[in-house]
């Protein structure tokens, strides 16, 4: 069984409205769907909308953000957004990576 990574996608969300964090997250879940590359895990949002973030699971941080990247690149809402690639389980000392997603 392969070791779980994961990616984590932080964000300037900027609103207390939900709907269009949702439909993103759909749009997540029908893609990892798509290409098995893992699975959406939930979010958190900052009680005044202001930031958030986004918790993607799967056997290759690389790949799970090579599948999503497009669908991420294409809410309009995300601002400063970065994804930490988490080369192992969370929580334990291993290796990470943060990409600029949107500046």
């Amino acid at each position: 069984m392969s070791e779980e990574q994961a990616v984590i996608v932080h964000f300037d969300y900027g609103s207390t409205e939900l709907t269009p964090l949702f439909a993103l997250e759909a749009q997540l879940e029908e893609v990892l769907e798509k290409t098995g590359a893992g699975e959406f895990d939930g979010n958190e949002v900052a009680a005044d909308g202001s930031d958030a973030y986004l918790y993607l699971y799967g056997p290759d941080a690389d790949a799970l953000l090579e599948a999503v990247r497009p669908t991420l690149l294409a809410a309009d809402f995300m601002k400063r957004a970065t994804a930490t690639k988490v080369y192992g389980e969370l929580g334990s000392d291993v290796r990470r990576e943060e990409v600029q997603l949107v500046p």
